[in-house]
């Protein structure tokens, strides 16, 4: 996979234009280019009364992520799996969102770990928190917490040691590596240096 650089472009809808329809009709044209054209952090949970993801599961749920980036072309530029729950910074390019962008992983997700365990249901939390990331220091921080999650969750002692996650990548293990290792890489950003900058 080559790696991308992102070039959001930023709508701005007329207020002449929004006072002049509908109250429902203007939440939904004021949201909708939110919900793209930025990067969010995401976290999806397990459903409680499901099994903890294993081995095998965790590398569906990669496969799951592939196959949604091929069908929807969203980037993902930081991520962490977990025996209960994900976490992911993504950037959907309008026209795709956000929900569109995690519905796929999720039910791709839902039904190759399904297969696998030969079970059926619900696999996922039907709701995802999602935050859209305005500056350059809060997109570092998630990162950050992102790629500490496993060991805050004691699961290892240092964040290289866990497979599934993005961090090895960001340390400057080579795509190709990262693939072999846990078969999802990042798309490969640049930020400005400035903190402050808003992204």
């Amino acid at each position: 996979q080559v790696a991308r650089t992102t070039g959001f472009v930023v709508r701005v809808f007329s207020l002449t234009i929004i006072l002049a329809v509908s109250y429902s009709s203007a939440v939904s044209k004021l949201r909708r280019p939110f919900l793209s054209n930025r990067y969010f952090f995401i976290t999806v949970r397990l459903l409680k009364r499901r099994a903890k993801l294993t081995e095998t599961d965790l590398t569906l749920l990669a496969r799951a992520f592939n196959r949604a980036r091929a069908l929807h072309d969203f980037y993902l530029t930081a991520w962490v799996f977990l025996p209960d729950h994900w976490h992911a910074i993504c950037a959907p390019p309008y026209p795709v969102s956000i929900s569109l962008a995690i519905k796929s992983v999720k039910q791709s997700s839902m039904s190759a770990i399904n297969r696998g365990r030969g079970a059926d249901g619900e696999l996922w939390q039907p709701r995802f928190f999602d935050r859209a990331l305005r500056t350059v220091q809060e997109y570092s921080e998630k990162v950050e917490y992102i790629h500490l999650n496993p060991v805050k969750a004691g699961l290892v002692r240092r964040p290289q040691d866990w497979r599934w996650s993005s961090f090895n990548e960001y340390s400057g293990m080579s795509a190709d590596e990262q693939k072999r290792r846990c078969g999802l890489i990042i798309d490969r950003v640049k930020m400005p240096s400035d903190p402050r900058t808003r992204i």
